[in-house]
């Protein structure tokens, strides 16, 4: 897992951790940046330098056989660059942070732009809400937003503009399959996009097809949002320690 470190807990590194270790996988992580960040509000983030990520991904490879790559945050065009050559050849799900869920601005257009160029053509599945998806297409309508990142599957989550029920899709090569639907849960929740892509990637690496691996991610972190826990005095964070 390549993804920044959230010192509350709520997303990133230990919210991948959390959530893999709970279908019987071991997470291999590299931290991509390190934020100043808690369950209100995120105050800014240092980016892990890119030697040094080269350097751990290889020695980690010289010595465990993975094959499956879960990417979160990412900080500048070099650090994409740089991830990119090194992923090139394994299973990659992406999950495109473009903003936190307290409204924190994590790439810009540029950044986008690196992230659509270097790392969407390689990935087996990315999973944005709406608004990650009309940023990266700069197209609000879905379809043709679909259209034009022409991804091998996208899984679109829609909890950031659903009031009553959410209704998530998965495109196959730019073809609606599947629709999912839940009541939508009050509250303000923090890493729940972390706790579904990194279920995803466990699912993926059990050896789980892509169509099967998304609708029990969507359970498994649908039941963590219902059990959620109150740490800090803003966002619920979802509770991934439960029996699947």
């Amino acid at each position: 897992m390549l993804s920044g470190l959230d010192p509350c807990g709520g997303a990133g590194l230990i919210g991948d951790i959390e959530t893999i270790n709970q279908f019987g996988v071991t997470p291999l992580t590299i931290a991509t940046c390190l934020t100043v960040q808690n369950t209100a509000s995120i105050k800014g983030l240092v980016e892990v330098d890119c030697d040094l990520l080269v350097k751990q991904f290889k020695h980690l490879q010289a010595d465990i056989d993975f094959e499956v790559v879960k990417i979160g945050l990412l900080s500048s065009i070099k650090q994409i660059k740089t991830i990119a050559k090194l992923v090139k050849h394994k299973t990659i799900i992406l999950d495109p942070i473009v903003k936190s869920s307290s409204k924190y601005d994590f790439l810009d257009v540029p950044l986008i732009d690196a992230l659509k160029q270097q790392l969407l053509p390689l990935a087996k599945i990315i999973t944005p809400n709406l608004a990650e998806l009309q940023a990266l297409a700069g197209e609000k309508n879905e379809q043709k937003a679909i259209q034009k990142l022409n991804c091998k599957w996208i899984l679109l989550t829609t909890t950031d503009v659903s009031n009553v029920e959410i209704e998530h899709r998965l495109y196959r090569h730019t073809k609606l399959i599947k629709t999912y639907q839940y009541d939508k849960l009050p509250g303000h929740y923090h890493g729940s996009g972390c706790t579904l892509s990194s279920a995803i990637s466990a699912l993926i690496a059990s050896g789980l097809g892509v169509e099967i691996a998304c609708k029990r991610a969507l359970d498994y972190t649908y039941q963590t949002l219902l059990n959620a826990k109150r740490i800090g005095k803003m966002q619920n964070h979802p509770n991934r320690q439960l029996p699947l």
